[in-house]
């Protein structure tokens, strides 16, 4: 892969896994928007938040001669806070259901 294209596609996934992470925020900070899926809807934007943010740092690391992946760490650790408070409004629902 050129570096041109490498930097592109970790522009591209870096910013998406932003988004995501992003997104993952708001529903964490309003959970009524979409109901009791909420959970469920955080915790898969946790990880495609992480498996986005990783994929970009991968690529750069491997293909870009003095990749700074800042912002894309950025984005991973957005995507383990999102996975954090989403494990626990999921476990807590889980418990709920169970008594």
């Amino acid at each position: 892969m050129s570096a041109e294209n490498a930097r592109r596609n970790v522009r591209i996934l870096t910013w998406i896994g932003l988004a995501t992470g992003v997104l993952g925020g708001l529903l964490i900070a309003f959970p009524k928007v979409i109901g009791p899926g909420s959970p469920w809807v955080q915790l898969a934007l946790g990880v495609a938040t992480l498996v986005l943010a990783f994929r970009a740092r991968k690529i750069g690391i491997a293909e870009i001669e003095g990749f700074d992946g800042r912002l894309s760490l950025a984005a991973a650790l957005l995507g383990f806070l999102v996975l954090f408070f989403a494990g626990q409004a999921a476990y807590s629902l889980l418990a709920a259901a169970t008594n």
